[in-house]
């Protein structure tokens, strides 16, 4: 049996690349003392910004949200109502966000993507013929930025963690996703329109889990006794990004630290040399909704007018 580093006391995890074993008393301070550090490091957080959590009802969005709150961070949550109604998933996922969001006394937002959008997320991807991940996250992304947008917010924080990182890297590794690989990094910073108005800002964007591996948030989650859903969304089984996650768990059972290495040393050295190469493409104002685009009309608008367009042939 394996003791704390710290106190010496029963251990209920030892992480290899840390060579570091820790108690449940003493890894929770362990975890907001890594997070901090990654705030620090990439200068995630001003003392004059307004952070908005993007909340979904799972581990690390949740994790990330208290967290943030137990650091002295004035964070609100938004949560988006996606729609997905199998085993009642948005309903659940809503639930558990809203106790959260009553023990930390935060606020949080709730904003149906079918009010925004006029259908729900599975609707808008049967429509637009993308695949349902696809759709769902250019739809999130765009909400969360307009939502920021429209009520001040200067930061918006995500829970994505190391492997959720380290398995985007690897797809858009293996198809040479240039545009891709050029935007993967713990911090998007702020992005203004020269015209557009307020509506023409890229709200930054920032990851404060991207050190932790799942498990050692969910860990973190459990020990805190924050509830979650643990239901993995419907239309993500398949995906090839859970398929990449396996391949690297097994890489990284045999080589410790292995995601951690692969994701920073492309953000250290790799990332800078693609952006001095390839430049962010010029942005534009969307013409129909004025949001930042980098053509005529957004990703977004033309999913909602697809969808728009089958309930018209469909009712003709």
């Amino acid at each position: 049996m394996k003791r704390c580093l710290w106190c010496k006391q029963k251990a209920v995890i030892y992480m290899r690349e840390h060579r570091l074993a820790l108690c449940k008393d003493c890894y929770p301070k362990w975890f907001l003392r890594m997070t901090e550090r990654t705030i620090k490091e990439w200068r995630m957080i001003e003392p004059s910004d307004k952070v908005l959590v993007a909340v979904s009802g799972g581990k690390d969005s949740l994790g990330l949200w208290f967290a943030l709150t137990q650091l002295g961070y004035e964070a609100d949550g938004l949560y988006l109502d996606l729609g997905i109604s199998p085993g009642g998933y948005s309903e659940r996922s809503k639930e558990f966000a809203m106790q959260l969001s009553e023990r930390i006394q935060r606020p949080l937002h709730i904003v149906k993507v079918a009010d925004e959008m006029g259908k729900p997320v599975p609707d808008l991807a049967f429509a637009s013929n993308r695949e349902p991940c696809s759709a769902c996250g250019a739809v999130k992304r765009y909400l969360f930025n307009k939502f920021a947008v429209e009520n001040g917010y200067t930061v918006i924080a995500t829970g994505h963690n190391l492997d959720d990182e380290a398995a985007t890297l690897l797809g858009n590794v293996l198809r040479w996703q240039i545009g891709y690989l050029a935007r993967q990094a713990p911090v998007l910073p702020e992005r203004v329109l020269g015209v557009g108005g307020e509506q023409g800002r890229l709200v930054k964007r920032i990851k404060p889990f991207v050190r932790f591996t799942e498990k050692q948030v969910a860990l973190f989650t459990i020990l805190n006794r924050i509830p979650y859903i643990e239901q993995e969304c419907p239309f993500a089984v398949g995906a090839a990004s859970l398929f990449y996650k396996d391949l690297l768990n097994k890489i990284e059972e045999r080589s410790p630290g292995t995601k951690w290495a692969f994701y920073s040393q492309f953000v250290e050295q790799i990332q800078p040399l693609l952006d001095e190469k390839f430049p962010e493409p010029e942005l534009r104002p969307c013409t129909r909704c004025g949001m930042p685009t980098t053509a005529e009309v957004c990703s977004v608008c033309r999913i909602k007018e697809r969808a728009n367009k089958l309930v018209a042939e469909v009712k003709s």
